[in-house]
C-alpha cells in the first residue's frame, strides 16, 4: 500500500491534529458569511447545524447589486394612503384654482402637457403640470418600481412608509379643525406600525417617511386650535423615523432635503441629454428675473422680498419681474414660468412663505443660475443633490448687503461676475438637472447603465443614514 494513502485512523495518536486545521478554513468561510450580512446591517439566523456555506450562496451573495439597498415596503391600511387619493376632493382647498384631483393622475405627475398648454415641440411628452405637493404620490409610484425590493423585511437596509401626511394634512386645513382632527391619522399610524414585528426591531429607527411639504407643517408646538399644522414630527416614535421633505429644519438630525417636483418627468438618460443641450444653446436675453408674490414685510422673508421686487423693478432693463399677485394665471403656466427661466441668466430666489422654493428647481431646468439670499434656501438644505461648492453654480447676496447696498445692488454684483465665470456656471447648473429631476416609473435604462435621478440620489442617502444609526447601536 502507498505510504501517502494512510486514513487519518492509522496515523499514530499524536498527528490527529489535521481534524481540527481541516475544520478551520469552514469555520472561517462561516463567519466570514456573517460578518458580510452583518456588514450589509442585515439580520440573519444560522441554524446550528450550519457549518458550511456553498460556493453558490457565497457567489450570490458576493455579487448580488442589490446587498446593502434592499428596500420593504409596508403595506399600510389605506386609509394613510390610498383613501386619501380617492377622495382627491378633501385635498382641494377653497382658495385653490384648480381641483387637486387633476394631479394625481399620471403616477402624481399631474395632466401631461399637451395642445392646450402649450403647442412648443421643444416640450416633450415627458412634460406634466406636475403640483409642488404631489412628492409623497411621486415617490411611492416610483418606489414600486424599485429593482430592490424585497418581501423579507429582514433583508432590507432600509423600511419605508408610505403614508402621504402632506395631504393628508391639506384636509384638515381648515380653522374649523380643531388640533386632534390633524393630529389623528399620526398617532393612528404609529399606533399601527408599533403592532407590526419590523418595528421591534430597531424601535423605527431602520424607518422612512417621505412628506411633500415643509416639517415645519408637522411642528405644532401648540394645542391651540388657530394654531398651524400637525404635530407628526413630535411625537415620540417620530424621532427614530428619517423624515425625506421638501425643506427641512437644519437642528433636526432625523429631517433630510430632497428636490420639490418640477415639471419634467423623462424616460430616459438620452432625453436628459437633449434637454440639456437645448439649455446650453438658449439665447438668454434678460440678465436676472424673479417670479413670485409680494409677502407681508414685517419679518425677515417678507423684507428680503421686498427689497428683491423694488430691485428688479428699478433695474427694468435688466431684470424681468413676472408679478404672480397680478398675473396668477400665467404664473401657474408651466410653459410661461419655465419660458421666463430660459431666457434669464440669472434667476432670483427669495424666501417666501418659508425659506425653500420649488422655483429654485424650475430655475436649474432651465439652466439659469440661482441667486439665494439665505444660507437656508438651498445650501443648507439639499446636501444630497447639490454640491457645496457654491459659487460654482450660484450667487449668494446677504440680506445685510442688500438693504444697505442701494437701489441697484442685484444688478451691480450681477454685472461684475466676468463672461467667463457666468458660461462657467450655467454649465454646472445645467450638470445638475439629472440629479433634481424625478424620472417615470418605468424608465429605460439605455445600455444597461443606471439612470440615477433625484429619487435614487434620495434612496442611497436615507440607505447610508440608517445604516450608520445602526452601526452606532451596535457599537
Amino acid at each position: 500500500m502507498d505510504n501517502n494513502n494512510n486514513s487519518i485512523e492509522d496515523q499514530p495518536a499524536g498527528k490527529k491534529k489535521p481534524t481540527t486545521l481541516l475544520l478551520i478554513p469552514c469555520l472561517l468561510i462561516t463567519t466570514s458569511m456573517l460578518l458580510l450580512y452583518l456588514s450589509q446591517n442585515k439580520i440573519i439566523l444560522i441554524s446550528s447545524t450550519t457549518t458550511t456555506i456553498s460556493d453558490s450562496d457565497h457567489s450570490r451573495l458576493r455579487y448580488d447589486p442589490c446587498v446593502g439597498r434592499y428596500i420593504y415596503i409596508h403595506n399600510l391600511p389605506s386609509r394613510f394612503n390610498k383613501d386619501i387619493l380617492q377622495d382627491c376632493e378633501s385635498i382641494s382647498r377653497p382658495k385653490d384654482k384648480t381641483s387637486m384631483c387633476r394631479y394625481i393622475e399620471n403616477s402624481g405627475f399631474g395632466p401631461q402637457m399637451g395642445d392646450g398648454d402649450s403647442t412648443d415641440s421643444k416640450y416633450s411628452r415627458s412634460w406634466y403640470a406636475t403640483n409642488q405637493f404631489m412628492l409623497e404620490v411621486i415617490f411611492h409610484e416610483k418606489m414600486k418600481t424599485y429593482e430592490c425590493l424585497t418581501s423579507n423585511s429582514s433583508l432590507a437596509s432600509a423600511i419605508y412608509v408610505p403614508y402621504y401626511a402632506g395631504l393628508d394634512l391639506r384636509r384638515y386645513m381648515q380653522w374649523s379643525c380643531n388640533v386632534s382632527e390633524r393630529d389623528a391619522a399620526g398617532k393612528e399610524i404609529f399606533k399601527w406600525l408599533k403592532k407590526q414585528p419590523q418595528w421591534k426591531g430597531l424601535s423605527g429607527k431602520d424607518h422612512f417617511l417621505v412628506t411633500g411639504r415643509i416639517s415645519k407643517d408637522f411642528r405644532r408646538y401648540s394645542e391651540d386650535n388657530s394654531s398651524w399644522g400637525t404635530n407628526l414630527m413630535l411625537l415620540p416614535e417620530s424621532q427614530n423615523l428619517s423624515f425625506l421633505t421638501i425643506e427641512r429644519s437644519p437642528k433636526r438630525q432625523n429631517e433630510f432635503a430632497i428636490p420639490y417636483p418640477t415639471y419634467f418627468h423623462p424616460t430616459s438618460a438620452v432625453e436628459i441629454r437633449q434637454w440639456q443641450d437645448k439649455m446650453k444653446l438658449t439665447n438668454r436675453t434678460v440678465l436676472f428675473s424673479f417670479a413670485g408674490a409680494q409677502r407681508q414685510s414685517k419679518n425677515y422673508k417678507g423684507l428680503v422680498r421686498t427689497q428683491v421686487i423694488e430691485q428688479c423693478n428699478s433695474s427694468s432693463k435688466a431684470c424681468r419681474f413676472l408679478d404672480c399677485d397680478v398675473k396668477a394665471n400665467i404664473c401657474d403656466n408651466p410653459i410661461s414660468l419655465m419660458k421666463l427661466f430660459e431666457s434669464s441668466v440669472f434667476c432670483l430666489q427669495p424666501p417666501g412663505d418659508s425659506l425653500t422654493r420649488r422655483s429654485v428647481f424650475d430655475s436649474i431646468l432651465a439652466g439659469c443660475i440661482p441667486v439665494f439670499f439665505s444660507q437656508g434656501s438651498a445650501y443648507k438644505q439639499y446636501t444630497w443633490h447639490i454640491p457645496n461648492n457654491i459659487s460654482e453654480y450660484s450667487v449668494y447676496i446677504s440680506y445685510k448687503e442688500l438693504r444697505n447696498g442701494g437701489k441697484n445692488k442685484i444688478e451691480e454684483i450681477l454685472r461684475g461676475i466676468p463672461n467667463e465665470k457666468v458660461v462657467g456656471m450655467r454649465e454646472n447648473v445645467i450638470r445638475l438637472v439629472p440629479k433634481i429631476v424625478y424620472t417615470k416609473p418605468n424608465r429605460h435604462k439605455p445600455d444597461g447603465g443606471i439612470l440615477e435621478d433625484a429619487f435614487d440620489i434620495a434612496v442611497k442617502g436615507v440607505v447610508k443614514r440608517i445604516e450608520e444609526a445602526r452601526r452606532e447601536i451596535q457599537d
